[in-house]
C-alpha cells in the first residue's frame, strides 16, 4: 500500500486547460511561495460539497464557506485542539486541510476559552437557536428584496420628482455588492452553531468510546436518531400533496405528461384548485430544494423546475394507491434507540458516570437537529434565492450585450463582475458602447473551453501525505477522514482481491441487490424499485427516492455527513467514504451492502 498521495506540485495541468489559475484567487492556488508549508500538509478533496469543476464565481462560496467555518473555530469559540481548515483549488476542483493545535500547553491554555463561549451557547441553546431562524429568515427575505434591473433608456420621472439623487447604475452596483456581502454574511450565520453541534456530538462520541472500547461508531449515531428536522420538510410537503391528490379525487390528473398539462386539468375543478392552493403554500420556501448540494449555480432548484416536484409526486401518489405506507419509520427508529441507549447506560459502573452519560447524551440530542437544518435555510433556501439573483445580473449583461445567456456571468470572478458593472454603467451614462460587448465574448468561450478540459480530469482524493491523527471534528464528523479511512483510499487505489470496498458503517442493515450508479442528480429518474443507489454523494432533495432502493452506497462522506443522517432517518442501510464506489461498481452488477460493518461485496 502506497504512504501517500501525490503532491500538489507533481499535478500537471490538463491539455487544453492552460491558464486556469487565472479563473481563481490568487490566495486559493497553491503556489512555490508557500510550497514549505503546502507540501507539509495533508489536502482532501471535499467531494462532499464541491465534487465538481467549481466555476470562477461558484468558488466565491466555497471561499466564504471555509473561511466562515473557520473563523468560528478559531476566533470565536477556540476549540482547543483546532484551528480553522484551509482550503485551495487545484484543477478547478477543492481541496481542504484542518490546520490542528500542536502544542500541549497552547491546546490546555485553550480549554477554559472554549468551556465559556461553547457553554453559553450550550446553555442557551433554545434561545440562541430561536433568535438563529428570526436572523436567517429575515436575511433571505432581504437577500430577495435586492432590486436587480438591466438598465432603462432613462430613467423615470419620478427620480426627478422625488429628489431620489442616484440612478440606475449606482442602484445595480450597489445591489451586487449588497449580495455579495449578504451571501457572507450568510455564511457567518451558517457556522455560529454548526461547529459546537459537531463538537457536541464528538464529546458524546469520545466519552462512549472511552467508555465502551468496543462499541461501533454506529451505535453512538444511533443514539441521536430519530428527531424531526426541517430539512425533510420537503419530502414530507411532496407525501402531503400527493395524500391530497387522492385523497381528494384528483390523482388522475397526474397522467399528464407536463406539470403545466396536470395544472390545466386541475383548474377545471373546485378540488383541483384546493390542490393547485396547497402547492403554493408548499412551494414558499420549501421547494427551494436544490437537486444537488446547492453549491453549484448548475443545480436545479424545484421551484424553478417543477417537473422535479411532480416526478415525486407522481412517484407518491402510485405508491399510496398500491397500498403503501409513505411515513418514515419513526417508531422504529425510535425504539432501536432507545434500545442501544439501556443496554449500553446499565453497563455503566457509578452514578457519576450515568449522569455524564444522560448529561452528553441530551445536549447531543438538543443540538442534533441544527446538523441538519442549516442546510435547508443555508444550502437551499437562501442559496436558490441567491443564484437567481445572480442571473438577473446575468440577464441584464445579456441586453447589454455582453453575454449570450445570464449563466454566462458565473464565468466571471466575484472581482471581476464589479469591473464589467461599471463598464456598462460607464458606457450607458455617456451613450456609447461599452467595450464588454467584444471584450467578454470570446473570453467566455476561452474559459468553458478550460472547465471542460478540467472536468475531464481525474482528480486524486487527496493530496500529500496522511496525518497520524485528524483532530478538527467537522473533518472527521463531516467529511469521514480519519486515518482508517485515508488508510482504505490508498488501500482501494490499488484494488482489493475480490473488488470489495470499505467505508464508514453509516446506517444499520445488510442487503443484496442491482447497482444503479448515479453520477448527477438529473439521473435519478432512472432509479428502480429494489435497486441499489452507489453514487459520489446524495442530496438532502433525493429523499424521495428512498422509498424504492434497498440502500446507498457513496464514495465520500463521514457518519453525520447528510447522506449518513439521511439514510438513518429513512431506514436505508447505507455505507459511506468508499472513495472509489462509483468507479469499480457497474449499474446492474449485484453487490451486497452492509452498513452494520461498513462494507460492499460485489456478488455472483
Amino acid at each position: 500500500m502506497a504512504d501517500r498521495f501525490p503532491s500538489p506540485f507533481e499535478i500537471t495541468t490538463p491539455p487544453g486547460a492552460e491558464g486556469w489559475e487565472k479563473l481563481y484567487r490568487y490566495s486559493s492556488l497553491f503556489s512555490d511561495d508557500r510550497r514549505e508549508y503546502e507540501d507539509s500538509q495533508f489536502w482532501f478533496r471535499d467531494g462532499v460539497h464541491w465534487p465538481e469543476v467549481v466555476t470562477p464565481w461558484d468558488a466565491t462560496i466555497y471561499e466564504y464557506a471555509i473561511a466562515s467555518l473557520s473563523q468560528y473555530n478559531t476566533r470565536h469559540y477556540v476549540i482547543p485542539p483546532a484551528l480553522g481548515v484551509d482550503f485551495r483549488i487545484l484543477n478547478g476542483y477543492t481541496y481542504l486541510t484542518p490546520v490542528g493545535v500542536t502544542n500541549p500547553a497552547e491546546i490546555e491554555a485553550r480549554v477554559p476559552h472554549f468551556l465559556e463561549r461553547a457553554g453559553y451557547y450550550f446553555v442557551n441553546w433554545d434561545r440562541l437557536y430561536d433568535a438563529w431562524l428570526v436572523k436567517i429568515r429575515a436575511l433571505v427575505q432581504e437577500m430577495t428584496a435586492i432590486p436587480v434591473e438591466a438598465l432603462p433608456e432613462r430613467e423615470p420621472i419620478e427620480v426627478i420628482t422625488d429628489g431620489v439623487g442616484t440612478g440606475s447604475g449606482y442602484t445595480l452596483q450597489e445591489s451586487y455588492h449588497r449580495l455579495c456581502d449578504l451571501a457572507l454574511k450568510l455564511w457567518q450565520y451558517h457556522f455560529e452553531f454548526l461547529n459546537l453541534g459537531y463538537a457536541a456530538y464528538l464529546d458524546f462520541f469520545g466519552f462512549c468510546k472511552q467508555a465502551f472500547p468496543a462499541i461501533p461508531d454506529l451505535a453512538i449515531a444511533k443514539m441521536v436518531a430519530g428527531v424531526e428536522v426541517d430539512l425533510f420538510r420537503p419530502d414530507e410537503e411532496l407525501k402531503k400533496l400527493a395524500r391530497l391528490a387522492v385523497s381528494s379525487g384528483v390523482a388522475a390528473a397526474f397522467g399528464q405528461s407536463s406539470p403545466e398539462a396536470v395544472r390545466d386539468t386541475l383548474r377545471t375543478s373546485d378540488a383541483g384548485k384546493a390542490w393547485l392552493a396547497q402547492w403554493d403554500e408548499s412551494c414558499e420556501p420549501w421547494f427551494n430544494f436544490s437537486s444537488g448540494s446547492g453549491f453549484y449555480h448548475s443545480d436545479r432548484v424545484w421551484i424553478e423546475n417543477v417537473d422535479i416536484p411532480f416526478g415525486f409526486i407522481r412517484d407518491y401518489i402510485a405508491r399510496l394507491q398500491e397500498g403503501e405506507d409513505l411515513a418514515r419509520p419513526i417508531a422504529a427508529i425510535h425504539a432501536e434507540r432507545d434500545r442501544i441507549v439501556a443496554e449500553y447506560r446499565d453497563l455503566l459502573g457509578s452514578d457519576e458516570d450515568r449522569a455524564a452519560f444522560d448529561g452528553k447524551l441530551a445536549l447531543s440530542r438538543t443540538v442534533f437537529p441544527y446538523v441538519e437544518n442549516h442546510n435547508f435555510y443555508v444550502e437551499h433556501w437562501a442559496h436558490s434565492v441567491m443564484w437567481r439573483k445572480m442571473r438577473a445580473f446575468g440577464e441584464a449583461f445579456v441586453k447589454a450585450g455582453f453575454f449570450t445567456e445570464a449563466d454566462d456571468i458565473f464565468l466571471l470572478g466575484q472581482d471581476e463582475v464589479p469591473a464589467a458593472l461599471f463598464d456598462m454603467y460607464h458606457a450607458w451614462s455617456v451613450g456609447v458602447e461599452p467595450r464588454g460587448g467584444k471584450y467578454w465574448g470570446p473570453e467566455i468561450a476561452r474559459r468553458k473551453g478550460i472547465l471542460d478540459a478540467l472536468r475531464s480530469w481525474s482528480a486524486p482524493p487527496a493530496l500529500g501525505r496522511p496525518p497520524e491523527v485528524v483532530t478538527e471534528p467537522f473533518t472527521v464528523m463531516l467529511w469521514g477522514i480519519t486515518s482508517d479511512s485515508v488508510a482504505n483510499w490508498l488501500r482501494s487505489s490499488e484494488g482489493s482481491a475480490d473488488g470489495s470496498l470499505s467505508g464508514f458503517a453509516a446506517s444499520p442493515g445488510s442487503v443484496e441487490g442491482p447497482a444503479r450508479v448515479i453520477l448527477a442528480a438529473d439521473q435519478i429518474g432512472e432509479v428502480q424499485p429494489g435497486e441499489i443507489l452507489v453514487a459520489p454523494l446524495t442530496a438532502p432533495s433525493w429523499a424521495p427516492i428512498f422509498g424504492k432502493i434497498l440502500a446507498t452506497v457513496t464514495d465520500v462522506g463521514g457518519m453525520m455527513s447528510h447522506a449518513a443522517i439521511v439514510c438513518r432517518e429513512y431506514g436505508l442501510p447505507a455505507v459511506t467514504g468508499t472513495a472509489f464506489g462509483t468507479a469499480q461498481i457497474k449499474t446492474g452488477q449485484r453487490i451486497r451492502v452492509d452498513g452494520n460493518n461498513g462494507t460492499v461485496t460485489p456478488i455472483g
